[in-house]
């Protein structure tokens, strides 16, 4: 059969698929069949673990498939994976790439083999999940061999070939796959695959003997040690070595690839560039785009041409300058700036190997293009060709760097403020009082009749993108119910972040701040501690600030999986501020994945049921006790189906987080999209969790426990398959094959909730 890319015909047997370059990332991975994929969600990579936990639920393969708890942990499942003999599988994108990049040189450098892909996105910020080459570029230094894909059937040939090449014994280094994110990842195309797993299996081989593992129990090894001079730039050559030599063994590769599939992926992709006269450098996707161009300029008599590397480290310097010798002008598009470096990586990489080479004929115009997603079409092509053909021209090129696709500012077009700033009488109604009660350590708070807190503004306009019946805007509205006076928030990035703020319009009437899942917390310990450092200088005086800020950290969508550490470190730290969490019981922001707040047996798109996997196979973090155990002032449990005692909640942690020191808050809260429930049912399905005692409302102040509503006290605990099928994605569990998961989950909801009450009883617990 004829195959795409292809040169002679396949010597096995193959099949035509339609797909994803995720979907054959994914494919390949399965097919090859790792021991172990550490992960965590982060678009536009996320599908790959969910195809591959989709299949793993229907007994397809039998990889181990880790949830991380963010980035950097899923780099350390991976690193100490490899170190243990097996094959390890990846895949990430932008700042979650950012957040691992420090373990991406030990792992290199200590040479252990595994295969990643980088989907590649732009990295933050302000916050863009669309397609660039931001993250690709951050990976140059890192020593891994760096493998490119065009289009899906790249993405699937590429995965293949990465392993044999990462376990090679010349190179025994980790290799990245890089595609671009939804031009790409999401892209369905034409593919060709094997057909056939032993084939592929025979192909990648089996993994070479030889190598010291730390699972060896007669040789025992010490990985990564400390190295002085002048062992470690001694390392650090055999590393440089073993880099280089990774390009002579991806040529080798890549040709027994071409022997048996009859599709070729050399070093250089050229096309038509025998007698190029002007040519286009790009990567990955846009390079495909660009022959069109190429065809159409060569109907007119242009002597046009295009370079496309398949491999950029090592970076095939000798090769580009072959291609370019005969060149007049080329037009180098990178798809992210090296800021102040007078172009991209890319292009400067490019005039030192025309320089290494000797090769002096053309000139190089630099443009950035295609930033955050932005569309790259054949008219671009052509502009980039004009370039060229203009400096041939004139015989110099006018400007040698610049943005391609850029709009000048117009200040006659800046964005005018919609909402005008909130006015604190509107906002300190006097109606809520808090006072301390000496006798027992504990707060008394008094709040109105909730009506009359009606007349208090929304903290948050309307005008948001949240899915009908979310429940993050009506619980975080009830929760500001209950504080008065100005606040100043910080959301981590999540569904609340992402529906709220974009530019250039913004849903929030407070000054509002984003930072990353991993490091809100911190942010805010920042900004909190600023405020009082220069309020105690009397830098604020001039504001005339009749009260306090109240600082909040909004959090949710797996910020408090990610962010777990930086958050337990502001608790101890006891900064003024309240962390909020919004619950929704996975990764919603990215497509509803597992988090560690996703009850056992929930069903979400990396915990999937099927024939051998019956949903989450893990009980849920219990967020509050663990920040209870921080000995922070004040921690609470909260719904908007029990208002009053949300806003009694609310006011309480106002005045710890104003007067004492930090307080944590979670508030469980709907999401009809991904829990498969009717977005009518929202307030129910919240009330029938808190009955069923699995989200009990309870506090912790000042280290002592009180439960606020016992739904047993009141007579009304349900079981807790009365909630469970109320929503979609746990409906299976009170189906009689699932009568284990239930019954474990059943009683891990009963020990919690005994123990609360035993805490509810007694203050020493």
């Amino acid at each position: 059969m004829e195959a795409a890319n292809s040169t002679t015909m396949s010597k096995i047997e193959e099949r035509i698929v339609y797909e994803s370059g995720n979907e054959m990332a994914a494919y390949a991975a399965y097919q090859i069949n790792y021991h172990i994929m550490g992960y965590y969600p982060i678009s536009p990579s996320t599908e790959v673990a969910q195809f591959l936990d989709l299949m793993k639920a229907n007994g397809q393969h039998d990889i181990k498939l880790i949830p991380a708890d963010g980035e950097h942990s899923s780099a350390g499942i991976c690193y100490g994976a490899s170190t243990a003999g097996g094959r390890v599988f990846n895949a990430t994108s932008a700042n979650g790439y950012m957040y691992m990049l420090e373990q991406m040189p030990v792992q290199s450098g200590t040479r252990f083999p595994m295969v990643m892909n980088l989907v590649c996105r732009s990295v933050s910020g302000p916050l863009n999940i669309h397609g660039d080459h931001s993250d690709l570029y951050f990976a140059l230094n890192t020593g891994w061999p760096i493998l490119l894909c065009r289009d899906p059937q790249a993405v699937y040939d590429m995965n293949v070939m990465a392993i044999k090449l990462a376990e090679d014994p010349e190179v025994r280094l980790p290799v990245m796959v890089a595609y671009d994110g939804y031009f790409t990842s999401h892209q369905k195309r034409r593919v060709t695959t094997f057909a056939n797993v032993e084939d592929v299996r025979a192909f990648v081989g089996e993994q070479p003997t030889g190598f010291a593992n730390t699972l060896d129990r007669d040789n025992p090894i010490t990985v990564g040690p400390y190295m002085n001079e002048p062992d470690y730039i001694n390392n650090c050559y055999q590393q440089s070595m073993a880099m280089y030599k990774a390009g002579e063994v991806f040529d080798r590769i890549r040709k027994e690839y071409r022997e048996l599939t009859g599709r070729d992926y050399p070093v250089l992709d050229l096309y038509r560039m025998e007698d190029a006269e002007v040519a286009v450098f790009l990567l990955n996707s846009s390079a495909e785009i660009i022959k069109d161009v190429v065809d159409q300029l060569r109907a007119e008599g242009i002597k046009a041409g295009s370079i496309s590397p398949n491999i950029i480290r090592p970076f095939p310097a000798k090769e580009i300058a072959e291609a370019l010798k005969h060149v007049k002008a080329v037009t180098v598009g990178d798809r992210a700036d090296s800021y102040g470096g007078h172009g991209g990586n890319m292009v400067n990489e490019i005039k030192s190997a025309l320089m290494t080479y000797g090769v002096h004929e053309p000139m190089v115009i630099s443009r950035i293009y295609g930033l955050g997603g932005k569309d790259f079409y054949a008219e671009d092509g052509h502009a980039f060709f004009q370039y060229a053909l203009d400096a041939v021209e004139k015989g110099a090129v006018e400007k040698p760097f610049d943005y391609h696709g850029h709009t000048a500012g117009d200040p006659s077009q800046a964005p005018k403020r919609v909402v005008e700033p909130l006015k604190l009488e509107d906002l300190k109604t006097g109606l809520i009082k808090v006072t301390p009660n000496e006798e027992t350590g504990k707060l008394n708070v008094r709040i109105p009749p909730l009506r009359n807190l009606t007349r208090k503004p929304k903290r948050i306009a309307p005008g948001h993108g949240a899915c009908p019946g979310c429940g993050i805007f009506s619980g975080l509205e009830m929760f500001f119910k209950g504080i008065e006076g100005d606040i100043v928030t910080l959301f981590h990035t999540g569904c609340a972040m992402v529906v709220t703020t974009g530019y250039p319009y913004s849903a929030h009437k407070a000054t509002y701040i984003h930072n990353l899942f991993q490091n809100g917390a911190a942010t805010l310990s920042g900004v909190v501690e600023m405020f009082w450092e220069r309020k105690r200088r009397g830098e604020l005086d001039h504001l005339n600030l009749s009260d306090d800020f109240t600082f909040v950290m909004v959090t949710g969508d797996g910020g408090m999986d990610i962010g777990m550490g930086p958050a337990i470190g502001a608790a101890l730290r006891n900064h003024k501020m309240i962390i909020l969490e919004y619950d929704n019981e996975g990764y919603m922001n990215t497509g509803a994945q597992m988090s560690y707040s996703t009850p056992l047996g929930h069903r979400t798109s990396t915990s999937n049921v099927g024939s051998v996997q019956r949903g989450k196979g893990f009980h849920h973090k219990d967020t509050a006790q663990i920040m209870a155990a921080t000995n922070i002032p004040y921690v609470f449990t909260g719904s908007e189906a029990n208002p009053q005692d949300l806003v009694k909640k609310a006011a309480k942690a106002q005045w710890y987080a104003q007067q004492e020191g930090l307080a944590y808050g979670k508030i469980l809260i709907t999401c009809p999209l991904n829990w498969l429930s009717d977005e009518k049912d929202g307030t129910s399905i919240i009330q029938a969790a808190v009955d069923s005692c699995f989200f009990p409302l309870y506090e912790v102040e000042q280290g002592i426990t009180t439960i606020t509503y016992d739904p047993e006290e009141k007579n009304k605990r349900i079981a807790l398959s009365d909630w469970l099928k109320q929503m979609g994605k746990t409906r299976h569990l009170t189906k009689p094959e699932n009568e284990a998961s239930l019954h474990a989950f059943e009683q891990e909801v009963e020990r919690r909730w005994q123990m609360l009450k035993a805490k509810h009883e007694s203050p020493f617990l």
